[in-house]
């Protein structure tokens, strides 16, 4: 189960990494950098997003349930690409249209989906026992 923490860990910096270069790019321009964000509003998506994820890792694994191992790196792994899916979105103006991103927002989705879901389960079947 500590590959929630550790998923948590990067969701974390990445948290922190996004803020840095927002702010950067917007407020502090440095020739270059301040061109490296095309679109705020999905960078905007993708730290909260990460927010999210490391929150959920550390809240499953606080939970003092036990949780499959699997689920977890599920969790960890898709919480981790999800929100990239939209870190990176936010530098291409053609991500979305690009059939490997397609393949990779897919994958991400369904390998965090299943760990997400199998967790709900675990937790409900905990509940319930």
């Amino acid at each position: 189960m500590e590959i929630l923490l550790i998923g948590s860990a990067a969701c974390i910096t990445a948290l922190i990494s996004s803020a840095w270069l927002m702010t950067f790019a917007k407020w502090f321009p440095i020739p270059g950098v301040d061109e490296f964000v095309i679109d705020y509003k999905t960078m905007i998506r993708a730290h909260v997003d990460y927010a999210l994820m490391a929150l959920f890792g550390l809240g499953f694994y606080g939970s003092g349930v036990e949780l499959p191992v699997v689920a977890c790196w599920c969790v960890a792994v898709g919480g981790f690409t999800n929100p990239t899916i939209f870190t990176i979105a936010a530098f291409d103006t053609n991500f979305w249209s690009k059939k490997k991103w397609k393949i990779f927002t897919a994958l991400s989705f369904t390998v965090s989906s299943v760990g997400f879901m199998w967790i709900a389960y675990t937790l409900l079947q905990h509940a319930i026992a």
